[in-house]
């Protein structure tokens, strides 16, 4: 479905991804409602530059699990999760749910982020950023194994292979949409009741890859911590001052701890502020559990407490 513009590796990490997805366990009977949405912001006044041409609908369809996800994405929206004002610290996180570019796994990568957040006084956005095209008349998949890692090109690009899509760097404009995603909050952080200074980012799998491209953008559209959970893209120069940031992986999700393990050395030799944990098992998506991976976002609460992130604003 994704057309062969798409190059290794990032083809073999998507197609690692997809796996992953829809072998997704369900969630328990016993969970939390989702929860609701307080509004959906959309991140350009009007058509999304590049998608004016772009003709078909977004789709909401669910996993054989019956997870709920979301498909060719037109429009990009926030969904705005925000946190109880009575326990609310002033910090702001977009959340960009993974799915291979071509779809959005709402609940755990996104819904139940958000909640999880909430709990912690941070308000969630969970960004819904534009996807391949993936519905009737998409091209397959190409076949074919991954070459040797000495082949591997250290670029990866997303390129679209559909009428209006044909030939579009699908990377490049998700990353704008996660650009625009921190400059939206950003610039409306009074509104939201959170602090300019405290707008993150967490990003999962495809999601980790357009919060990468966010955090090595522009100054002005640089999230000011991130965290990037089994999703690294293309590392380029450590921006400076690098912000902090958060890497959690399994170990026996080969591609994704390298390059975890990559990303977290090349920030510390920046000097930048960083942590990493490689759990032994999970596999992507954290689908194996009974390991350390399972309390990912105990780590990740612990990681903003020391970052004085979750601490209440003063008066």
């Amino acid at each position: 479905m994704m057309g062969r513009a798409i190059r290794w590796p990032l083809a073999g990490f998507l197609s690692l991804w997809t796996g992953a997805a829809f072998a997704q366990a369900p969630q328990p009977a016993s969970s939390p409602p989702m929860p609701t949405a307080g509004s959906e912001i959309p991140l350009y006044s009007g058509t999304a530059p590049g998608s004016e041409k772009w003709n078909w609908s977004e789709r909401s369809v669910t996993s054989p699990r019956g997870l709920p996800m979301v498909q060719d994405v037109v429009r990009p929206v926030l969904l705005h999760y925000p946190a109880d004002r009575g326990k609310a610290v002033g910090t702001a996180m977009i959340v960009a749910p993974g799915g291979g570019f071509r779809t959005l796994m709402m609940s755990y990568e996104g819904t139940d982020i958000a909640r999880r957040l909430n709990a912690m006084g941070v308000d969630a956005f969970v960004l819904k950023y534009r996807l391949l095209y993936s519905g009737p008349g998409a091209p397959r998949r190409p076949a074919g194994g991954a070459p040797a890692p000495a082949e591997r090109p250290r670029r990866f690009t997303v390129t679209g292979a559909y009428k209006a899509q044909a030939g579009q760097d699908l990377l490049a404009m998700a990353a704008e949409d996660g650009r625009q995603a921190v400059r939206l909050v950003r610039e409306r952080a009074g509104a939201f009741g959170v602090r300019r200074d405290r707008v993150g980012m967490i990003g999962f799998s495809a999601g980790g890859i357009v919060t990468m491209e966010t955090v090595f953008g522009p100054a002005a559209t640089r999230p000011d911590f991130a965290a990037i959970i089994y999703g690294v893209g293309e590392i380029k120069d450590v921006p400076s001052p690098a912000p902090p940031l958060f890497l959690a992986v399994a170990a026996d999700d080969a591609m994704a701890a390298a390059r975890s393990v990559e990303l977290f050395t090349a920030w510390r030799r920046a000097k930048g502020p960083a942590e990493l944990h490689v759990f032994q098992m999970g596999a992507h998506g954290f689908l194996t559990k009974g390991g350390g991976a399972d309390h990912f976002l105990d780590r990740l609460e612990e990681w903003l407490g020391a970052n004085k992130l979750l601490s209440r604003p003063a008066g």
